[in-house]
């Protein structure tokens, strides 16, 4: 603590103009500036090797028609992003857009058909993300505010969301999804 403080306080006088550069030790000062000449001089060869560097085009046989984008990384987002969804509904999932992105017929939106469903994906995900963190005594709240919000549905709008929640379809945790299953139950 003490050699932190002494840190602080010559800090603070260099700061503040009390202790002139020019009143440093000469060879910290020279130090000093060989390392930063390294530093320069290793940003510098970086940037080139960086620059002289092609970025590899994707393999063509795997990326959808017209654009630059993997089968692999579609499959990549929906196991990220869907994570309340068993293997099996994740793969019906792919296998139904990669048939829709596959498709001559969909060659002119192609490209917003693939940005539509990547921001689709990442809200689902951001969403999970932020129920995940919830405390349990907010998601009994929620539970609460969802059983008193059944009450405004239609006999078949509660029925088509009690079969949701049954099948753990709703993008929610697994713990709030039986707490809403278990406020529907209860109405």
């Amino acid at each position: 603590m003490r050699r932190f403080l002494r840190k602080g306080v010559v800090f603070t006088l260099l700061f503040v103009g009390v202790v002139t550069p020019a009143a440093a030790d000469p060879i910290l000062m020279f130090l000093l500036g060989i390392a930063r000449d390294m530093i320069i001089s290793h940003a510098a060869k970086s940037m080139a090797a960086a620059a002289a560097a092609p970025e590899p085009l994707p393999n063509m046989a795997s990326v959808y028609p017209g654009t630059t984008i993997e089968h692999d990384h579609i499959r990549r987002l929906i196991d990220d992003s869907f994570l309340y969804l068993s293997d099996a509904q994740r793969k019906e999932i792919y296998d139904s857009l990669h048939a829709a992105l596959s498709n001559p017929k969909n060659a002119a939106t192609r490209g917003e058909m693939i940005d539509y469903f990547v921001q689709k994906s990442l809200a689902v995900r951001a969403a999970q993300l932020q129920l995940s963190q919830m405390s349990w005594r907010e998601k009994q709240r929620l539970a609460g505010e969802f059983k008193k919000e059944l009450a405004a549905l239609s006999a078949q709008d509660q029925e088509q969301l009690g079969a949701l929640l049954r099948g753990g379809l709703l993008p929610v945790p697994t713990d709030l999804n039986q707490l809403l299953l278990a406020a529907f139950e209860a109405r």
